[in-house]
């Protein structure tokens, strides 16, 4: 059996890797059009700010130990350039020597990733993607010749990790992004912290803006204004690479990746797309997606091995887990955001809390914020996103593996997740996602979200925020009146009978308050993550003044 492999990295070094376990027969070529085939490019912007300090720390494999472990033949520097399906041949062009030749296969496996996303602008020319090592090196060795100023073009997972590492470097960093805020997989009351925290550190944000032109110093954005850029970065995302497949014949998605059956087979029975370039199944509604993650590739590298070798293979959906550090915070995601839903035309509920990281009264405890979506008629999660200093990570991974493993919201409450004061709650912020969510299933409290506040104020609504006098003052929703939660049974007569709208900090004494006033014969509903929550979100942000 030969097997060709095109393109190198997660999903082909994968698929080589692990077919080579599986039969040690097999003649096995990669071709690498770049000269390094293992690397770890989730390291890249670390590098760029020196946290990773050694080139070699991200160079995983070589193609000499790739041979001496595995008897790999991988040929870098080498682009494939044709596929020929009717006579199962690859043509191969060798970069340094410049010299064309055929290989024949059995099968083909392409995995040629994505590309970068760049806009065709004046003086674009002069911005610096990065998706390789020849990337980084030359982003690094521009870097080292000290800018003072640097641009990022596109705040999303990449740009604000190249935003955080230039800042290390001491280049004064903006962030230029298109859409109204960072971190696009968020909802807006999620990113807004995020927003934060980057200007906290010194980085200057530009959102709702774009770059219209890229002079030889400046940036100029379509606002009108001119920001300083000795050092022009574009990280506004990736496409995949669909170059070869296309001039094969090979049916290209909905989402413009390369169309795969479930064994990440193409429309030829004998050729198979992994990684980037090859599109998904979305795990919520079976519709195809583009998630370019790393595990995903190298989840569909081992797919296609066992399939080509014979073995039985699981199908597999994707929920786009994806985790990112900012700063001293860090974002993580999984499954659908509220954007998605709504746009969908889909159902669903909402809840946001405010734990800490570990027990309150164990020293050290970090606040974090977390959302998860969930469906009404079912309770499916459809989604969480969380942002935090400590203890984040493994929340949502085990969110995650909840809607993998198809366990409702309310059935979050029922896990029995490892407990001690330095490391959790006994009620741990997953089980207390789980409580909440069986409370509104049940209809035992309704409540209401930071963006539906504009509407109930409109229909007349009360507004009750039940903190203390002294939180109070800190700041508190418009119109609204003060009876902390300790005093409203004796003073429930001071409200009226039409819909109140009840507040604290986080949604947890809101709650306590709204079930006591409707005890009480009222009509009553807590908004959902309480002031923190709304704080967050732009219906309050719009209410700022400018400075």
């Amino acid at each position: 059996m030969k097997v060709v492999i095109i393109g190198g990295v997660a999903g082909g070094m994968s698929a080589a890797t692990r077919l080579r376990r599986l039969d040690n027969e097999a003649e096995i070529i990669v071709l690498e059009r770049s000269g390094h085939v293992s690397y770890a490019n989730c390291g890249l912007p670390y590098f760029v700010g020196g946290v990773i300090e050694e080139e070699d720390s991200l160079l995983l494999q070589t193609p000499a130990s790739l041979f001496n472990r595995f008897r790999l033949d991988v040929r870098v520097d080498t682009e494939a350039v044709a596929i020929d399906t009717s006579t199962n041949t690859v043509t191969a062009r060798d970069l340094v020597k410049d010299k064309t030749y055929e290989i024949s296969f059995d099968f083909l496996v392409l995995s040629p990733g994505a590309s970068p996303v760049v806009p065709s602008i004046p003086g674009i020319e002069r911005a610096m993607p990065l998706r390789t090592v020849e990337d980084v090196e030359r982003l690094v060795s521009e870097v080292e010749s000290a800018p003072k100023t640097a641009v990022v073009i596109g705040a999303g997972f990449i740009g604000v990790e190249l935003a955080e590492n230039l800042m290390r470097r001491g280049i004064a960093t903006t962030l230029v992004e298109a859409t109204n805020q960072v971190l696009a997989p968020l909802d807006p009351e999620m990113a807004s912290p995020v927003a934060d925290e980057l200007r906290r550190h010194g980085v200057t944000l530009h959102l709702g803006d774009s770059v219209e032109a890229i002079t030889p110093t400046h940036v100029r954005l379509a606002s009108g204004q001119f920001v300083p850029a000795e050092l022009v970065i574009v990280a506004i995302g990736v496409r995949p690479e669909t170059g070869l497949a296309r001039l094969a014949n090979l049916a290209i998605g909905e989402r413009g990746g390369i169309a795969v059956d479930q064994f990440n087979r193409t429309s030829v029975e004998n050729v198979y797309a992994v990684g980037d370039a090859a599109e998904k199944t979305d795990a919520l509604d079976g519709s195809a997606t583009l998630v370019p993650l790393a595990n995903i590739a190298n989840r569909h590298g081992r797919v296609v091995a066992d399939h080509i070798a014979g073995r039985i293979v699981r199908p597999r959906t994707t929920i786009g887990t994806a985790i990112v550090k900012v700063f001293d915070l860090t974002i993580a995601t999984t499954g659908w955001n509220e954007k998605r839903l709504i746009a969908q035309g889909r159902s669903y509920f909402a809840v946001h809390t405010h734990p800490t990281s570990h027990a309150g009264y164990y020293p050290g405890a970090k606040s974090m914020c977390l959302k998860m979506l969930f469906e009404p008629s079912t309770g499916k999660i459809l989604g969480a996103q969380g942002v935090g200093k400590e203890g984040l990570d493994k929340r949502i991974d085990v969110i995650a593996t909840a809607i993998r493993a198809g366990l409702t919201a309310p059935e979050l409450a029922d896990l029995e997740l490892a407990y001690a004061p330095p490391f959790g709650s006994a009620k741990d912020p997953v089980n207390m996602l789980g409580y909440i969510a069986e409370n509104v299933l049940s209809g035992l409290v309704e409540t209401v979200q930071w963006h539906e506040v504009d509407g109930y104020r409109a229909q007349g609504a009360q507004f009750v925020d039940v903190r203390t006098p002294e939180e109070f003052a800190r700041g508190t929703l418009p119109g609204a009146i003060n009876i902390p939660v300790d005093e409203l049974r004796e003073r429930a007569g001071e409200l009226g009978h039409g819909d109140i709208v009840v507040n604290c900090q986080v949604g947890q004494r809101g709650h306590v308050a709204t079930m006591l006033l409707n005890e009480l014969g009222l009509h009553a509903k807590n908004l959902d993550g309480g002031y923190r929550t709304w704080h967050c979100s732009p219906a309050s942000i719009e209410l700022e003044p400018v400075s």
